[in-house]
Protein backbone atom coordinates (compact mmCIF):
# COMPACT_ATOMS: atom_id res chain seq x y z
CA UNK A 1 0.00 0.00 0.00
CA UNK A 2 1.34 3.65 -1.18
CA UNK A 3 0.27 6.80 0.73
CA UNK A 4 -3.01 5.36 0.98
CA UNK A 5 -5.09 5.83 4.01
CA UNK A 6 -6.27 2.89 6.28
CA UNK A 7 -9.43 3.55 6.05
CA UNK A 8 -9.82 2.95 1.97
CA UNK A 9 -8.01 0.28 1.72
CA UNK A 10 -11.19 -1.47 2.77
CA UNK A 11 -12.85 -1.09 -0.70
CA UNK A 12 -9.75 -2.59 -2.31
CA UNK A 13 -10.01 -6.11 -0.78
CA UNK A 14 -9.81 -7.96 -4.07
CA UNK A 15 -6.60 -6.31 -4.48
CA UNK A 16 -3.03 -6.65 -3.65
CA UNK A 17 -2.66 -3.46 -0.83
CA UNK A 18 1.31 -3.87 -1.36
CA UNK A 19 0.47 -2.46 -5.26
CA UNK A 20 -1.85 -0.45 -4.87
CA UNK A 21 -0.41 3.52 -5.42
CA UNK A 22 -2.43 6.43 -5.24
CA UNK A 23 0.18 7.41 -7.92
CA UNK A 24 -0.30 4.49 -10.70
CA UNK A 25 -3.92 4.08 -9.63
CA UNK A 26 -5.82 6.99 -9.36
CA UNK A 27 -8.46 6.75 -11.66
CA UNK A 28 -9.34 3.48 -10.25
CA UNK A 29 -9.51 4.50 -6.33
CA UNK A 30 -11.66 7.26 -7.48
CA UNK A 31 -13.56 5.73 -9.52
CA UNK A 32 -14.05 2.73 -6.27
CA UNK A 33 -14.56 5.46 -3.54
CA UNK A 34 -17.09 7.48 -5.96
CA UNK A 35 -18.90 4.61 -6.30
CA UNK A 36 -18.61 2.20 -3.13
CA UNK A 37 -17.21 4.53 -0.28
CA UNK A 38 -18.76 5.91 2.58
CA UNK A 39 -18.87 9.66 3.48
CA UNK A 40 -15.09 9.53 5.04
CA UNK A 41 -13.84 8.15 1.91
CA UNK A 42 -15.35 10.46 -0.11
CA UNK A 43 -13.83 13.39 1.50
CA UNK A 44 -11.07 12.26 1.15
CA UNK A 45 -11.21 11.89 -2.95
CA UNK A 46 -12.41 15.25 -2.96
CA UNK A 47 -9.95 17.05 -0.56
CA UNK A 48 -6.88 14.92 -2.92
CA UNK A 49 -8.21 15.35 -6.33
CA UNK A 50 -9.54 18.53 -8.48
CA UNK A 51 -12.76 19.13 -9.37
CA UNK A 52 -11.52 18.98 -13.64
CA UNK A 53 -9.72 15.18 -12.68
CA UNK A 54 -12.92 13.83 -11.23
CA UNK A 55 -14.81 14.91 -13.87
CA UNK A 56 -12.16 13.22 -16.82
CA UNK A 57 -12.99 10.34 -14.08
CA UNK A 58 -16.06 10.29 -14.01
CA UNK A 59 -16.87 10.45 -17.52
CA UNK A 60 -14.80 7.13 -17.94
CA UNK A 61 -17.17 3.72 -16.97
CA UNK A 62 -18.88 4.15 -14.38
CA UNK A 63 -22.40 2.68 -13.13
CA UNK A 64 -25.13 4.85 -14.51
CA UNK A 65 -25.91 6.19 -11.44
CA UNK A 66 -23.20 7.15 -9.75
CA UNK A 67 -22.28 8.88 -12.86
CA UNK A 68 -25.21 10.45 -12.90
CA UNK A 69 -24.86 11.97 -9.31
CA UNK A 70 -21.37 12.85 -9.80
CA UNK A 71 -21.69 14.70 -12.61
CA UNK A 72 -24.70 16.90 -11.28
CA UNK A 73 -22.82 16.81 -7.73
CA UNK A 74 -19.46 18.79 -9.66
CA UNK A 75 -21.40 20.99 -12.02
Amino acid sequence: MNNLPLFITKYFWGDDLSELSWETHKEYIVKTILEKGDLEAVKWILKNTDKDTLKKIIDQKMDPKSQNFWKFYLS
